[in-house]
């Protein structure tokens, strides 16, 4: 079959070209200790969209950087209903957190849902880093060039999915044992970060996940796309590549293969061996450092688009929660 990658066998032991920064995990565990020091302030607004069954809620909070953070929120109306489990769902880059309509096959089952919108992109969430609104392109590269990676945007976006995930299991109705989440592209990479980051989460299922080993991408000529921004950085602030060790070491702070060793949930992976968007390089090179009980279902003929039947299994792996 053709291959737009490593072969398989070479896949399946790849671990990644990007540096990863010497601190790293003090960089994490001080970004989550702010991240605890925030009073969220949580508010629920309940959402035009009800239904006999289902209560909606637009839920608020704030996170890092005093933003305020938006995510639906939806769970069976009567308490006795809802079955102990949950689920945190996080979109692809530039969506949302999506129709209600998606999110009542978890809530028929008895689940809480809370699907998240990131900072600045297609939902209500804000981007307190300056600007109010829609700062959507650039989000990878977005404090690159501060004083600190603590300016990065994404590291405030991987600690709003922390944060989501910690308010959701301190609900009524839910056992923070009995807590999974799941995504694709963003919102797989987003998954992994959440779940290196939140070590009591009970599983997750990334599909084709984003935000991982920016070098590779850059190597492989696939810095366009959803991966443009790279290109443009480097055209514009470092035409020459001298700092070019540097950056990949600066992005290593936001790059989900270094939270992959943090993992100690069960992860279930959906990857295409076609996609050019997300490599499947990138994507091993996270799977490969992950240490906790794992899985790979693998698409040989796909690429980065719909993956036959993996919603349904995912649907059932977190179903699996339910006692």
């Amino acid at each position: 079959m053709p291959i737009v990658d490593l072969p398989l066998n070479e896949l399946k032991v790849y671990t990644g070209s990007s540096p990863k920064p010497a601190d790293f995990d003090a960089f994490w565990d001080q970004s989550l200790a702010e991240m605890r020091a925030v009073e969220p302030q949580v508010e629920l607004v309940p959402s035009q969209f009800q239904t006999e069954y289902a209560e909606c809620f637009e839920m608020y909070f704030t996170g890092v950087k005093g933003a305020r953070v938006c995510a639906k929120l939806a769970r069976p109306r009567r308490e006795k209903d809802r079955n102990g489990a949950a689920v945190v769902i996080f979109h692809g880059y530039s969506g949302n957190s999506g129709d209600w309509i998606s999110k009542l096959g978890y809530v028929a089952a008895g689940f809480t849902v809370a699907a998240l919108d990131c900072r600045g992109q297609g939902g209500k969430s804000e981007d307190a880093g300056g600007v109010k609104g829609n700062t959507l392109h650039g989000h990878i590269i977005r404090g690159l060039d501060e004083d600190s990676p603590s300016k990065l945007l994404f590291r405030d976006i991987f600690l709003d999915c922390a944060q989501l995930t910690y308010l959701v299991m301190d609900m009524p109705g839910v056992d923070k044992t009995r807590v999974g989440a799941f995504g694709l592209s963003q919102g797989g990479g987003l998954t992994l970060a959440c779940a290196g980051l939140v070590p009591e989460l009970n599983r997750a299922a990334p599909c084709f996940p984003f935000l991982s080993d920016y070098k590779r991408v850059w190597d492989m000529d696939l810095a366009k796309d959803a991966y443009s921004e790279l290109r443009e950085y480097f055209r514009n602030f470092d035409p020459r590549h001298e700092r070019e060790n540097e950056i990949f070491t600066r992005l290593g702070y936001i790059d989900v293969q270094n939270l992959a060793p943090r993992i100690k949930c069960r992860i279930k992976m959906f990857t295409g061996l076609m996609d050019t968007i997300c490599p499947p390089s990138t994507q091993f090179a996270t799977y490969n450092k992950i240490t906790s009980e794992k899985s790979m279902t693998i698409y040989p003929d796909f690429g980065h688009e719909y993956l036959p039947d993996k919603d349904d299994w995912t649907f059932l792996y977190m179903q699996e929660m339910i006692k």
